[in-house]
């Protein structure tokens, strides 16, 4: 069997699990979810192994440290795993909620049912853990799955869902809910993206080039996000002492993820106030800064940024910073370089706290609070299948509801159409 025919089987076969999964009982679903979760921890050993495994490729490979980061899995990892799935079982089911309902004057009932999308492609890089939260959250939602991880996470994806199969179908899951797709082969992503029989909507989670490469071949609707360019800006009210909190979580918290800050802004009035203050902190969290003039001439220390740098996604602890002298210039600034992921201002001044709330255009944004926050879990979603910048159909981060769509029952009683 050739790899289009591997690929077209696993896509008639996830097809046939979705129609079953759709019927499945809360009960069911939920049941399936504990045992997922018990399952990670009782076999973590084998997983850690896999792991250890593509971490040593990686390292062989050059991988930074940022790409090594995402990839590792540790105890404490697998533990957060297992609570996701135990998370997913808490929370309501979506399938079957009437979203409305109305009837019409001839005496039809329609109503509007949230429904499964049915098929989903995911395509992913780097970490692992992610490859269960997908399970989850496919699972609680009624979809069937299809994943292809990147080549340097193939050994710790594959053993993930291994476990996490054979956990399903001892609980009474269909078995083709969740496949991975076993081969590194660039040319198996290629053919998910164009599997429009069978697959109904596309998720890539991954860097520039990944994104690039599902918008250029990809003939299925996608759900994505590009990079997370993200910013914080300090308002001249803003206190001090909270706005050094909010910017060393945002910054070095964990610097290699889409939501950490890549470019920290500042009113010109509370500049000589805070700027200071705030550039030694991140120094001594080993955060290398780049300055524009203004900010310069209060912290000597920066190095000097550059055009390029406004448009930076480091992934590292490198931080652009940039002196502004209004609201509206950090505003301007953000719809310029921002990316539509997660933007957040500190303040203490109301009314610009609605400014930038009904004006910046983004997922996600926070008043007096890091965007380390943009994450399915922390939103109380049990995880998420990534983060839609998007504004067609679900936007930031992508939980159970963004993984449905809708459907019309109408009721009736013999009417037809004059």
């Amino acid at each position: 069997m050739n790899l289009t025919e591997q690929m077209n089987r696993l896509g008639r076969q996830a097809r046939d699990a979705s129609a079953v999964l759709a019927g499945l009982t809360t009960a069911t679903k939920n049941a399936a979810l504990a045992t997922m979760a018990a399952i990670l921890i009782e076999r973590q050993a084998e997983l850690l192994s896999a792991n250890a495994a593509d971490l040593t490729d990686a390292r062989e490979a050059g991988l930074s440290s940022a790409m090594l980061d995402r990839l590792t899995l540790n105890p404490a990892r697998i533990a957060t795993m297992a609570a996701g799935l135990r998370e997913l079982a808490a929370l309501p089911d979506p399938i079957g909620e009437i979203v409305k309902g109305w009837r019409r004057p001839n005496g039809l009932l329609i109503e509007q049912v949230r429904v499964p999308l049915g098929v989903i492609g995911f395509i992913y890089e780097s970490r692992p853990n992610v490859t269960a939260d997908a399970a989850g959250l496919c699972l609680k939602s009624g979809n069937a799955l299809i994943l292809r991880g990147g080549k340097e996470a193939l050994r710790s994806n594959l053993a993930i869902a291994e476990v996490l199969t054979r956990a399903g179908e001892s609980a009474g899951l269909p078995a083709h809910a969740m496949q991975m797709v076993d081969t590194a082969d660039r040319e198996a992503a290629r053919l998910l993206m164009r599997m429009n029989a069978c697959v109904d909507v596309l998720i890539p989670r991954g860097g520039p080039s990944l994104i690039g490469a599902v918008v250029e071949h990809a003939t299925i609707p996608i759900l994505f996000h590009g990079a997370g360019i993200c910013h914080t800006f300090i308002d001249e009210s803003a206190d001090a002492e909270m706005a050094e909190r909010i910017v060393l979580n945002a910054k070095a918290q964990r610097p290699s993820v889409c939501n950490a800050m890549e470019t920290l802004l500042v009113h010109t009035a509370a500049a000589p106030r805070l700027l200071p203050q705030l550039a030694n902190a991140l120094t001594v969290h080993g955060v290398a800064l780049r300055g524009c003039e203004r900010s310069r001439a209060l912290v000597p220390t920066m190095l000097a940024a550059t055009e390029a740098d406004w448009d930076a996604e480091y992934l590292d602890l490198i931080l652009a910073v940039r002196v502004v002298d209004s609201v509206d210039d950090a505003i301007a600034h953000i719809h310029r370089h921002g990316t539509k992921l997660a933007e957040s201002i500190v303040t203490n001044d109301l009314a610009r706290s609605r400014q930038f709330l009904q004006q910046v255009d983004a997922a996600a944004v926070y008043v007096n609070a890091s965007t380390r926050f943009t994450d399915g879990g922390e939103f109380g979603f049990g995880g998420e299948l990534g983060i839609s910048t998007g504004k067609l159909h679900a936007r930031g981060p992508l939980g159970l509801e963004a993984l449905t769509t809708t459907k019309y029952w109408i009721h009736g009683e013999g009417q037809v159409r004059e």
